[in-house]
């Protein structure tokens, strides 16, 4: 019995399937524009009739990388490194995305040295499309490019008006809805500790003002600390040092807020009972520090799914808009 010749071509699996050849290419390149049913059906054709499809002269043909590139920028927190509990509750289930969608992920940290540095991505033709997380003190750089390279998301806060297609939590509700929480405790010397030159931080800054204004208190105390453990704990330990200790802290990340642990218990502060303390993100360690933190969970899991459904859907010419989640407060034992 003759061995049965393996399928080679598109057309040829296209007849076997009785589709076109457009929908066959979708189809094992993963495209949800393909129905799920159709997608695994093709694909076992193509298993049972030993077709492997050549990703490489795809690529080369429909001018495509197969990689999507993820850019973190750090103009503002030079030490800041992936390690961070953030970027990483945030890049695993980005990658997941990515390689669902049959892309390779290209990660690049960025410590800007000019208003070049995003231009030299998106330009190097390296990747079909670019996830910018964060926007830093990069605000005017992304959005320059924005408005001329399309097949880019960002995460970060939404401004109306902005080119950039962005992807967040809803920053000031968060803030907002820290403060309040505080307040409700009776709580009135409260303190917001974050850098507000970071846009989502000064939204959160903005929202925890507006819980302060609309309960009748004085703004309270910014102080604007570092991102990383060491940097925001050193300036939080010197701000107690020589200040009155607030009685209540809403920290623009969870990372700052577990430093204003360690700096209150340093000195001699019980939480929450003389101090509550609030965070912001949610991240995993969140719930393991002692005591356990209070923060504002914004759902990165979503968020990077929705970034790369976002990006893709931009690579293949549809419009989009950005994507706002509602924060959540999540309680625990320190406020």
């Amino acid at each position: 019995m003759a061995t049965q010749s393996p399928v080679t071509t598109l057309a040829e699996l296209a007849q076997i399937a009785g589709v076109s050849v457009a929908t066959v290419s979708r189809a094992l390149a993963g495209n949800p524009v393909i129905a799920e049913a159709t997608r695994t059906r093709i694909a076992a054709l193509a298993r049972e009739h030993g077709f492997r499809l050549n990703q490489a002269a795809r690529n080369l043909r429909l001018k495509r990388t197969g990689a999507i590139g993820v850019v973190l920028p750090l103009g503002h927190e030079a030490e800041q490194h992936l390690s961070d509990p953030f970027f990483m509750s945030l890049l695993g289930p980005l990658a997941d995305a990515i390689a669902d969608r049959g892309h390779d992920l290209l990660l690049t940290r960025v410590i800007p040295q000019d208003d070049e540095w995003l231009d030299d991505i998106v330009d190097a033709g390296r990747v079909d499309g670019v996830i910018v997380i964060g926007q830093s003190n990069q605000m005017e750089t992304i959005e320059r490019v924005a408005a001329r390279y399309r097949p880019m998301i960002v995460w970060g806060a939404d401004r109306a008006g902005s080119a950039q297609i962005t992807v967040g939590s809803d920053n000031v509700a968060g803030g907002r809805l820290a403060a309040e929480h505080l307040l409700a405790q009776g709580r009135k010397r409260l303190a917001f500790f974050g850098n507000t030159e970071v846009p989502e931080f000064a939204a959160r800054y903005a929202g925890f003002k507006q819980a302060l204004e609309a309960a009748g208190s004085e703004v309270a105390t910014l102080l604007p600390v570092h991102l990383t453990g060491e940097a925001s704990y050193s300036a939080i330990e010197d701000y107690l040092a020589g200040h009155p200790s607030p009685d209540g802290i809403v920290a623009a990340s969870d990372v700052i807020a577990m430093s204003a642990l360690r700096a209150l218990a340093a000195h001699g502060k019980r939480v929450p009972q003389d101090v509550g303390v609030v965070g912001y993100d949610d991240v995993l360690i969140a719930m393991y520090t002692t005591p356990s933190l209070t923060t504002i969970r914004q759902d990165v899991a979503t968020g990077a799914r929705t970034m790369v459904d976002l990006l893709f859907r931009r690579i293949e010419g549809e419009e989009v808009g950005p994507v706002v989640m509602p924060p959540e407060l999540i309680l625990r034992d320190s406020a």
